[in-house]
Order: C-alpha cells, then sequence, then structure tokens
C-alpha cells in the first residue's frame, strides 16, 4: 500500500481526533476475532480507533504492526494507549449496492417500488378548527 503524504496523515489525525475507540484489544492480545472486527470497522468507517490499554509501548507497536499487515491498513497514529489506522473503502462500483428498506402496512419491505406516500386525510367541515378572533382594542 502507498504511504501518505504528510499533509494526508496530518488531515486524518485531525479527523481521528473526535473519534471514540471502536475497539479495545484485552489480555489475549490480538486474536483472529479482533482482526476480523477491525476488518469491519475499517469496511464501515475507513478510519478507526483503537484501545490498547493491557500492552505496554513495545507491544503496542507491533500490534499496530501486525494490525496494519493483517488488514491491508495503514498506521496514522500511536498516541499513548491509542492506535489509529486508516484503509479507503474502495470504489462505489466496486462495492454491493445496499439494499433498500421501506416500510409497508404489514412491516418492513425489500422492494423498492413498495413505498408510497400515505394519502392525505381531508377533515371534514364539521372537524375544521375555528377560525380565532383578533382582540378588539
Amino acid at each position: 500500500m502507498d504511504d501518505m503524504t504528510a499533509l494526508q496523515k496530518k488531515a486524518l489525525k485531525a479527523r481521528a481526533h473526535s473519534l471514540h475507540p471502536i475497539l479495545q484489544l484485552g489480555e489475549k492480545g490480538l486474536t483472529d476475532a479482533v482482526v476480523a472486527e477491525i476488518e469491519r470497522a475499517l469496511g464501515a468507517h475507513e478510519l478507526v480507533k483503537i484501545r490498547a490499554a493491557p500492552f505496554n509501548r513495545e507491544e503496542r507497536d507491533v500490534a499496530l504492526a501486525s494490525i496494519c499487515e493483517r488488514t491491508g491498513a495503514q498506521a496514522v497514529q500511536h498516541i499513548g494507549k491509542m492506535l489509529v489506522v486508516y484503509r479507503r473503502k474502495p470504489p462505489l462500483e466496486t462495492r454491493p449496492a445496499p439494499r433498500r428498506r421501506t416500510q409497508s402496512s404489514s412491516g418492513w419491505d425489500e422492494r423498492k417500488d413498495a413505498r408510497k406516500k400515505p394519502a392525505r386525510r381531508r377533515k371534514s367541515k364539521g372537524q375544521q378548527r375555528p377560525q380565532r378572533r383578533r382582540p378588539r382594542a
């Protein structure tokens, strides 16, 4: 994967500043399940913040390198116990199209054309709100 320029890295760090950690590495370390969850998070968000609290500095460096190698992501930042990684989403034409969910009278319907505006109910003359009068001065 090609390296980021300093300006791109700076912009990603600024974006990551307000993020909350999505994942937390535990005592067992970087298991296959954790890597799979990082893959899902990168697919959904591109930029992911990971908390690696139980590790010391060298172990966090190794974990960050391993995450980047196993997921194809790039390391953006390692500050304290936080790791920030980035992987660009594939272009729209290579991603599967999301299924559109619409609501029908019997619940959610997966058909696109099932969504129709409900007919607007008209008030009969007896149900109309009376006009307000302005108070006389």
